[in-house]
């Protein structure tokens, strides 16, 4: 009887490690999906031999590895002689979005880089597409929210009606500028609006650096945060063609003269060979992503929400 006891509890053990391992594979696959960090695939005319690499730039920008990656193995491949940004993003936090920006003004130098907007490529969306020489936007897409946002939430009347009470111990009076715990004070909302100035000045700079000679108004007036339809910013100066990428993609074809039929190449992070330490590490951070997109955090600034 012991025997036969002792065989079910070991049954039951390797049925859930079996189904422990389904579960973080499962997991891992479906977060990849949702972070859109691969490639937006193979689509419509896609050839490995094209000489106008297509790199696609989805969703929020919060990290820079991957697409600056693409970025070099496109730079580096002869067959390659030109490269469009194909932006669908709305934007995200600042750092990753300037390194984008200064791989992309540094390859174009030596390998013309264009932008292609899909539905909406705004705020850090746009400030990538900027550093382009070019930018195709479709008649729809929702462009510009040229502006810095960062939102924190007051809750201490909440913890005061649900009798919560908070303790923070801090060194350096601005160590918990955001605290949910108490209204926020004057002498902080003024250090977090001086810093939030200078990146929206960042911002408008490194636009101007690319486009100022081709924007109609100034700067500062297109930069309040507004959003506009593709057919707008292409009378404002912060687009340059309307149209889709496939005719960004022909244009570029016929200006530079490249021989062959006209087709598209679509870029893909290089794959990893697998190991149980790097599976395990991007296991935790997949669960990492949903725990981060299910709890009430700061706004990451060039966020843009619609």
């Amino acid at each position: 009887m012991s025997r036969e006891r002792s065989k079910g509890i070991v049954g039951i053990f390797i049925l859930v490690t079996v189904l422990f391992f389904v579960f973080l594979i499962f997991a891992f696959y479906t977060v990849s999906q949702l972070k859109q960090t691969t490639s937006m695939g193979e689509g419509l005319m896609d050839s490995k031999s094209a000489p106008i690499a297509v790199i696609p730039i989805e969703n929020e920008i919060m990290e820079s590895k991957k697409v600056v990656e693409m970025l070099i193995a496109a730079e580096e491949e002869k067959e390659i002689k030109a490269i469009i940004l194909r932006i669908d993003s709305p934007g995200g936090a600042v750092a990753p979005t300037q390194e984008i920006y200064e791989e992309v003004r540094r390859i174009d130098k030596k390998k013309p880089i264009y932008a292609s907007f899909g539905t909406v490529a705004a705020s850090g969306g746009y400030y990538i597409g900027a550093a382009t020489r070019k930018i195709w936007a479709n008649a729809g897409t929702l462009t510009g929210s040229i502006g810095v946002i960062m939102q924190m939430a007051d809750l201490s009347e909440l913890f005061a009606w649900a009798k919560y009470k908070q303790e923070t111990i801090k060194a350096g009076r601005y160590k918990d500028i955001g605290n949910p715990g108490r209204p926020m004070t004057e002498e902080e909302r003024a250090f977090l609006n001086t810093l939030l100035a200078g990146t929206h000045k960042q911002f408008m700079d490194d636009i101007s650096a690319v486009r100022k000679d081709r924007l109609k108004k100034d700067i500062t007036e297109l930069a309040q945060g507004q959003i506009f339809h593709g057919m707008e910013a292409k009378e404002l100066g912060l687009v340059d063609e309307v149209g889709s990428l496939w005719q960004a993609g022909r244009a570029i074809h016929k200006e530079m003269k490249l021989e062959g039929k006209f087709a598209l190449r679509y870029m893909k992070p290089a794959r990893k060979k697998f190991s149980i330490s790097e599976f395990l590490q991007d296991t935790e951070d997949t669960l990492s992503f949903i725990r981060n997109k299910v709890e009430t955090k700061t706004t990451p600034a060039f966020l843009f929400k619609p």
